[in-house]
């Protein structure tokens, strides 16, 4: 009734979204965001680290263990206690005898922690046990 008048044509045709050009965005976007990122692994905790004078960066072949402001213990985004601490650097100094150990402590944790921390590294058998800091 109405296609009679030219109100409503009869071929109509339906509208489309070309995805094309939003998937060209897409990759763009990801592109982006994984060039950005920071892929610095240390211990898998958030620990805000000292800063120091006499700050120097350490090789690739370093074991890092967290200490947070609670006292927890870290190793490769995991809570740990000391005596699983002992046996994991045991293990690591067993696979590559000259790794060093890098205690990355908040510098609000206890001191008392970070020192028993190094003592149970020591006594695994790890030659190289230091303190992580910020370069001033």
């Amino acid at each position: 009734m109405f296609e009679d008048y030219g109100l409503v044509q009869a071929n109509q045709e339906s509208g489309e979204i070309n995805m094309g050009p939003l998937i060209d965005m897409v990759f763009i976007l990801l592109i982006f965001f994984v060039i950005t990122t920071n892929f610095n692994r240390q211990t898998g905790v958030d620990v805000s680290k000292p800063k120091a004078q006499s700050a120097i960066s350490q090789g690739q072949k370093t074991m890092m263990i967290g200490v947070t402001r609670e006292g927890t213990i870290h190793v490769y985004g995991r809570q740990v206690s000391l005596e699983r601490l002992e046996t994991l650097v045991k293990q690591e100094i067993g696979k590559r005898p000259d790794m060093s150990v890098v205690i990355i402590a908040d510098e609000n944790a206890a001191i008392g922690k970070a020192v028993q921390v190094m003592d149970k590294c020591a006594l695994a058998g790890a030659a190289k046990v230091s303190l992580a800091a910020d370069k001033e």
